[in-house]
């Protein structure tokens, strides 16, 4: 497949700029859903020492969105109650 796929390139130079934005964009989610697996606190990989619900472990100051705009998380309070 990568053999066709440099022919193609060879035999039409156009086509590369769509080679290298597929590729950027097919990294660019590998590695969004990767950062999605590591660090979101929904998704837990050991079953053994699971605590049961990890997420309640979060506190109001740690972040865990990917992005947050004009959100300074360590100067927010805890409001809700502790079960």
């Amino acid at each position: 497949m990568l053999h066709q796929i440099t022919g193609q390139a060879k035999k039409h130079p156009s086509l590369i700029p769509l080679f290298v934005f597929i590729r950027v964009g097919g990294t660019g989610a590998a590695l969004y859903v990767l950062h999605l697996e590591l660090f979101n606190p929904d998704v837990s990989w050991d079953r053994k020492n699971n605590p049961g619900k990890p997420w309640n472990k979060l506190g109001p100051n740690d972040q865990y969105k990917f992005y947050s705009v004009n959100v300074d998380y360590s100067k927010l309070k805890k409001e809700v109650p502790d079960f």
